[in-house]
């Protein structure tokens, strides 16, 4: 797939891909991305795990607060908890991207 040489996949990326792939037309194409990324975001949102067979696990991480610096002024300061998204990889895409060619 060509990211015009940015190195991102945008969602105009993967409605083409679709569009390519399937036929569909590049409007609906969008939708079908913007409704499966609607969902993920739903599925995070209530605090459930997104598991996508061959490709990896969405899930949220609370993260405890902590001291930190101010990189600017090197004073101490308490980073507040907060929760983030971490991805784990399926043992399959793990194995793809480790093979050697």
């Amino acid at each position: 797939m060509d990211d015009g040489g940015q190195g991102n996949i945008t969602r105009r990326h993967l409605a083409e891909a679709i569009n390519g792939r399937i036929g569909f037309s590049k409007e609906l194409a969008g939708e079908i991305v913007d409704a499966f990324f609607d969902r993920i975001k739903a599925a995070l949102l209530a605090g459930e795990e997104v598991k996508l067979v061959q490709f990896g696990v969405f899930k949220l991480r609370e993260k405890s607060p902590r001291l930190g610096r101010n990189p600017k002024t090197g004073a101490e300061m308490e980073i507040t908890s907060r929760s983030m998204v971490s991805f784990k990889p399926s043992r399959l895409l793990r194995d793809l991207i480790n093979r050697d060619d």
